[in-house]
């Protein structure tokens, strides 16, 4: 199922890609872009360096970043690591890169309470397969998907190089942190090659240094109403931002059941609408968009603090706050 767009690119990306852009120190910036399918959607990459040999293999590199992700971290591809993790209950040798953005979700869940929890996939199927018959799951298949839903029973072995879930039925996603994870290796890799200017939209957004005027990078938020109309622009700190919404995948018409689960009741949070969270981390904004989505807005202002991120949060109303450290003004 293609995924919604929450988050787009505003001010700066795309007029000059390709073309010199500001100068710095007196040499001329060139900008590429390269798009590519992958995460259900499609993303994009911009970045610019004075040589064009320099560039081109720096976007290489991360173009084959993101599709290295992508086929071991893909529900949709039988050979994934991850798909072989949920069929065999068990997987030797992951990919370090699968065990590292299972080491983040783990000390996330830990940290949230389980507020975030990668092993809600029994959820997931128990809605889609409802959906199929044009229905809602009832309270008891809910419950037994509840049941196989424990972030502690997904054991991750490194000494042995082994993962394990401890119960059969056990399956796990990587939907909530995949893609804020491969913005931030994205950006690694870039940076390895002396890109010193770049978007990078792997689904989740990361970026260096400024645009190809010169200026801080700049997002627009998506109404999650009406996802063609802009609901605030946030002007970017260099810091990684993520964006979840209750209409990237329904349940019901109501948008009461969504794609986001509460770990702890088997439905979905019943207050918000959106949630976009700043933080220095792509995967750790990309899994606090689901904390903060099962804690409501009563708890936003605290829980930010507490991980030291800013946020933006729309109600199901429509209406929206965001943090006092935000850069963010309406559409």
């Amino acid at each position: 199922m293609k995924r919604q767009r929450f988050l787009h690119a505003a001010l700066g990306l795309g007029a000059l890609a390709g073309l010199g852009g500001f100068t710095p120190a007196g040499h001329p910036l060139q900008w590429r872009r390269r798009a590519l399918v992958g995460f259900g959607t499609t993303l994009s990459l911009q970045a610019a360096h004075e040589d064009e040999s320099t560039l081109d293999r720096a976007l290489d590199a991360a173009v084959a970043t993101l599709q290295r992700i992508q086929a071991q971290m893909s529900l949709f591809d039988a050979d994934s690591a991850l798909a072989r993790l949920n069929r065999d209950g068990e997987l030797a040798a992951p990919p370090a890169e699968l065990l590292e953005v299972l080491r983040i979700a783990q000390a996330v869940s830990r940290a949230s309470g389980g507020a975030f929890d990668v092993t809600v996939q029994p959820l997931w199927q128990a809605f889609e397969a409802a959906q199929r018959d044009a229905r809602l799951p009832d309270a008891r298949a809910v419950s037994a998907a509840r049941a196989l839903v424990d972030w502690r029973g997904l054991e991750l072995s490194p000494q042995r190089l082994r993962l394990r879930l401890r119960r059969p039925g056990m399956a796990v996603t990587l939907n909530g942190i995949a893609q804020g994870y491969a913005a931030d290796r994205v950006r690694q890799v870039l940076a390895m090659h002396g890109i010193r200017h770049a978007l990078i939209d792997a689904g989740e957004y990361a970026m260096l240094g400024r645009n190809a005027q010169g200026r801080r990078w700049t997002l627009a938020i998506a109404n999650p109403r009406d996802e063609a109309a802009l609901l605030a622009r946030l002007t970017c700190d260099g810091r990684c931002v993520a964006t979840s919404a209750d209409n990237a995948t329904s349940f019901s018409a109501d948008r009461r059941h969504h794609h986001i689960f509460d770990p702890h009741t088997g439905y979905s949070p019943p207050t918000l609408a959106s949630v976009t969270v700043v933080a220095d981390s792509g995967a750790i904004a990309d899994a606090l968009t689901k904390v903060m989505f099962v804690a409501g807005p009563q708890r936003a202002l605290a829980l930010a603090r507490h991980w030291d991120v800013e946020m933006l949060w729309v109600d199901k109303a429509g209406a929206w706050q965001a943090t006092p450290g935000l850069r963010a003004a309406a559409a």
